[in-house]
This record gives C-alpha cells, structure tokens and sequence, in this order.
C-alpha cells in the first residue's frame, strides 16, 4: 500500500480517488459501485472521472498489484 499510495501522491490524487479512476480505466471492470457517506466523499467519487492515467501510471499500479492469471495458472499451487 505504501508503494501505491506514492504513486498516488506523485499524481497528486487521493488514494481513494486514484484507485477508482484504476477501476474506471480498467476495460474489465463493467461498473465500479460507490458508498460514499459524505458530500466530501462524493466530491472525491466524482473526481476520479477526471483523472487520466497513462498506460505508465496502468503499468506501475499493475506491478504494485499484479492482475489474476488466467485459469489454471492463477489456482495452481
């Protein structure tokens, strides 16, 4: 998470924001779903659409949290 979280502030996003502009970026992800509890929550939701992450920035967080391999290399021991 620290690696992540530098990342974050080397953008100069939110962690939270940064994540979901991932997921909004991410072409598997059909639908990211928010809670926010707050207007401040909110307002960092829908900055995320703003964010423009470079096919670096997607290479960097997929080395700091590398994606599923496909069946069956991800469920071999």
């Amino acid at each position: 998470l620290e690696r992540f979280f530098s990342l974050c502030k080397e953008l100069g996003e939110q962690p939270a924001d940064g994540a979901l502009a991932w997921l909004l970026h991410n072409p598997v992800v059909t639908a990211p779903i928010i809670g926010p509890r707050t207007l401040a929550q909110l307002d960092g939701s829908l900055r995320a659409t703003e964010i423009q992450l470079s096919d670096a920035t997607m290479k960097d967080i997929d080395a700091i949290f590398p994606p599923f391999k496909t069946a069956p290399e991800h469920y071999a021991w």
